[in-house]
């Protein structure tokens, strides 16, 4: 079925004003070569594709082109007259069949799917929508309206940038440290960042940001969603926002929202000032869904370019899609074209944006073929064979709501996944829970279970106690149930297992015991995460205690709910940050806190070793039927450092380290063990004595009185004639994380 587009404003296509060529179907996009701008896109079902040209704002449509060639699916033409700056979409002709699965409507302006800057904002109207509904609200029917002044608009980019002497950390992944952080949260309320900048790519280039995260000690920073988003209408409709920005529709352009310039090399000089920083910087990207919803959501870019070719829809009856997202529709990687798009946005953020590397949101469904789950499937192979992509970060988030969706452990060599196990089963230990403990040394010594197979290394677990998504670290420790209100849904969004604990008094309190247990308990779980084998990541604001006020589904709120604080930081706060410093200065000095190999308890005999060795508060090793004390709150870790791997020793290399965890709450006596090699045992850490200045000394032996709900970290003295000693480490670890200097931001 054929209907007929509306008139451009000005200057009817053919008026001779433009002189549109040929061109080439490759690449695909919008290129500018110097003399002018090729353009080129991917429709296997459409009948005719028309350029329209806007004026420089995006508010006139001056001028409307037909695409002169069709060459293996790909509509293409040269525009010598065209320039960086021109400001274009396109309609696109077609059955509009959706029963077939087609819904291509030239009255809908679309987007260019490879579109490198997209100008204004997307504006919620009927207009947008391909159809119209009868008075039943179940027939549909074709929609006439034209929705050019509702839709954002694409631009042309000169992709040119001087780079100067920017050179990637080439952070190995055994000594990486992530940071999740929003790019508008981390600077909005920063006093220290100019007001203009402050919530944009230009705000986390201020030097004053990579120089925070430097001397916090992480080594990559992981920017939730980046890629061009919208807000949802519903959300509109309660005066709210995307924050979190899962909503794409343009895996090329950055957010505008994010720019305070109009140029997209305000993302290059931000990652530019990181890399001079030595910090790499991550995207979480969403490649799994678009903006563009289900059979009722709006046609704004692939749904009227393509429909058929880039979703998923149901093969009985392609008119609804499948809904592996829970968002309305699933892209459809099967398809080569799609693929292609998908890969090539990848290459993109990696080469010309200098990305060090990605986190997918709801990676298996990228990993999904029609007949389930496959990690030799198209996608993943594709990264695993590019040159490009096979060399940067890979990161899964390996779960979704569609059959066979929970795969962690499961994606290949290569990748690294997030850990929901480990989130989960250290929580329940140090909120107290029964039954926890062998769970618990499974996760801390990198979750072999789920990872020791096909050469992957412990890296390939990413450790997170807290993310976006959920309870932050402190209010973790200070709910037992979720305060969603604010998202105006009853309170009946976001999860409800979240194995918090709010210690007595739900929420904010003035009782001083309880309020000193709390800060302890985020030391806890702090040095937990710092001290487990695996990739540990840190949640922004975690490292001083920002709330959000028992929110654990802040999706919607761009507000201070979400964004730091950094003038509220109190004494608690940067007793937590300077914390956070010196575990992970220690975790960089000993290199046996971040082995190259799976901790397996296993007694090697050429060596004469245990790499771990799990003890009882006696002192005395733990046997089988210790794993199944339900009561069991408090173990020791003994790491012996000798069970290194051999090759190219670093400094830290050999050091012997025994972490004692006390989950009880109560006291309870610890026997510190005789350890080869040693004379006696410094402390490095004790969260009940965050602050403490000069590391004690304990002979083999020795009874600790262990405080209730706290955790030690030993490292082993040796003799004289050794020429370093934890004692002399441990001082200058202490010295690393009493330094000021990150305190700048503040």
């Amino acid at each position: 079925m054929q209907h007929a587009a509306p008139k451009p404003t000005q200057h009817a296509s053919g008026s001779g004003r433009f002189s549109l060529r040929e061109g080439r179907p490759f690449p695909l996009g919008a290129t500018w070569d110097g003399l002018g701008v090729n353009f080129s896109l991917f429709s296997a079902h459409a009948t005719k594709v028309e350029l329209c040209l806007f004026d420089n704002g995006g508010e006139r449509e001056i001028e409307r082109i037909e695409l002169p060639e069709y060459t293996d699916e790909v509509w293409h033409g040269y525009l010598p007259e065209a320039r960086p700056g021109t400001v274009y979409c396109y309609r696109v002709h077609g059955p509009y069949e959706p029963e077939a699965g087609h819904r291509f409507n030239p009255n809908k302006l679309l987007i260019d799917p490879y579109a490198k800057q997209l100008v204004g904002a997307l504006t919620w109207g009927p207009e947008l929508f391909g159809y119209t509904l009868d008075h039943k609200d179940k027939d549909l029917s074709f929609d006439d309206r034209d929705s050019a002044h509702l839709v954002p608009k694409c631009k042309v980019i000169d992709p040119a940038f001087t780079w100067g002497a920017e050179r990637k950390p080439l952070v190995p992944w055994d000594r990486t440290i992530t940071y999740e952080m929003h790019v508008k949260g981390f600077t909005k309320l920063s006093r220290h960042t100019p007001e203009a900048e402050r919530g944009t790519f230009a705000g986390l280039a201020y030097a004053r940001v990579a120089e925070y995260l430097r001397t916090l000690g992480v080594t990559s920073a992981e920017l939730l969603p980046i890629h061009a988003f919208v807000d949802d209408s519903y959300l509109i409709e309660k005066d709210l926002k995307n924050y979190w920005g899962y909503n794409t529709i343009g895996f090329f352009a950055p957010e505008p929202r994010y720019l305070n310039a109009p140029f997209v090399n305000e993302f290059r000089e931000m990652v530019n000032q990181f890399h001079a920083a030595g910090i790499e910087v991550i995207l979480d990207v969403v490649y799994n869904h678009t903006a563009e919803g289900n059979e009722l959501g709006p046609t704004i870019s692939f749904k009227g370019i393509d429909n058929a070719s880039y979703y998923r829809l149901m093969p009985d009856q392609p008119r609804y899609y499948i809904n592996d997202t829970g968002t309305g529709n699933t892209v459809n990687l099967s398809h080569p074209r799609v693929l292609q798009m998908v890969a090539d946005s990848l290459r993109y953020w990696a080469t010309e944006m200098r990305v060090d590397g990605f986190r997918f949101d709801l990676a298996t469904i990228l990993a999904r073929e029609p007949y389930g789950f496959d990690e030799g499937g198209g996608f993943l192979d594709s990264c695993r064979q590019d040159p490009v992509l096979s060399s940067v970060k890979l990161i899964a988030e390996p779960w979704d709501i569609g059959p066979g969706g929970y795969q962690v452990g499961q994606f290949p060599p290569g990748w690294a996944e997030w850990n929901d196990k480990y989130r989960d089963s250290v929580r329940a230990f140090w909120k107290g829970d029964e039954g926890t403990l062998g769970e618990f040394a499974a996760r801390v010594s990198g979750s072999g279970d789920l990872f020791n197979n096909r050469g992957r290394k412990p890296w390939a677990s990413v450790n997170f106690i807290t993310a976006h998504d959920g309870f932050n670290l402190n209010d973790l420790v200070s709910h037992d149930d979720k305060h969603n209100e604010a998202n105006g849904e009853d309170n009946r969004d976001g999860h409800s297992n979240n194995h918090s604990w709010n210690h007595g008094v739900e929420g904010p309190t003035d009782d001083p015991d309880i309020k000193a247990l709390r800060e302890r308990q985020k030391r806890n779980l702090m040095a937990t995460l710092l001290l487990s084998q695996g990739t540990p990541m840190i949640l922004a604001g975690d490292e001083f205690g920002h709330t959000q006020r028992g929110m654990n589904n802040a999706y919607a709120q761009d507000n201070e709910i979400t964004w730091l604080d950094w003038d509220a930081i109190g004494e608690d706060g940067r007793t937590l940050l300077r914390f956070t410093r010196k575990l992970i200065a220690i975790r960089k000095t000993y290199p046996i806190l971040h082995r190259g190999r799976f901790l397996v308890g296993q007694h090697n005999e050429e060596l004469g070793v245990k790499d771990v060795t799990w003890l009882l508060p006696d002192g005395t090793e733990m046997a089988g039927e210790h794993w199944d004390d339900a009561h069991a709150r408090c173990f020791g870790m003994l790491l012996d450092g000798r069970a290194q791997p051999t090759g190219i020793k670093r400094r830290g290399q050999d050091a012997t380290l025994l972490i004692v965890f006390n989950a009880h709450h109560d006291v309870v006596e610890f026997s510190l063990p005789e350890a080869p090699g040693g004379s006696r045992w410094v402390g490095l850490v004790d969260t009940n004595d965050p602050d403490c200045a000069v590391p004690p000394c304990f002979d083999f032996g020795h009874v600790l009185e262990v405080t209730g709900r706290s955790l030690l970290l030993f490292g082993l003295a040796a003799g004289d004639s050794e020429p370093r000693s934890p004692r002399d480490g441990a001082s200058a670890i202490l010295s690393i994380a009493d330094t000021s200097v990150g305190d700048k931001l503040l």
